[in-house]
């Protein structure tokens, strides 16, 4: 069992100890989704995808919720908006830290002397050596957005 799982599995066991009925659901919630990441890798031989991929679902599950937040607030749902966004805090809790603006520009300036990036043709190239430095904690929409306005100024 990888360490994220064992560390949502513990902390299921220790919100049901506590009778936090709402943590309960989430955290029941991302043991779902890793499980049907699980099921869907089966036909790719892959047993249990790597933690890289269940940090993505869980940025994923974050993203629909964001969105769902903005629709609540326009229908005046603030019983569910504040439903979501306790869902976000149990969530973004097993997120790695996400760069701020400051450190992806440092990154980015980095990754583009590395590569020797001059246009918008190397995009992927620096993308790629930005995700193989940095990983999970690149905010990869913020990074696309700089990286675009860097090359194509």
């Amino acid at each position: 069992m990888s360490d994220l799982r064992t560390a949502f599995t513990d902390a299921l066991k220790l919100a049901m100890k506590a009778g936090d009925s709402a943590r309960v659901s989430t955290l029941r919630m991302i043991l779902a989704r890793v499980k049907d990441a699980d099921i869907a890798a089966r036909p790719r031989g892959i047993e249990r995808v790597p933690d890289e991929e269940v940090l993505a679902a869980l940025r994923g599950m974050v993203k629909s919720r964001r969105d769902s937040i903005v629709l609540y607030e326009q229908g005046n749902r603030p019983e569910l908006v504040a439903k979501e966004q306790a869902e976000i805090a149990v969530i973004e809790g097993f997120l790695p830290r996400q760069m701020d603006e400051a450190a992806t520009m440092a990154a980015l300036d980095a990754a583009m002397a590395a590569t020797s990036a001059t246009g918008p043709k190397d995009m992927g190239r620096v993308m790629a050596a930005l995700k193989a430095s940095h990983g999970a904690a690149l905010d990869l929409g913020l990074a696309n957005r700089l990286l675009r306005a860097r090359l194509t100024a």
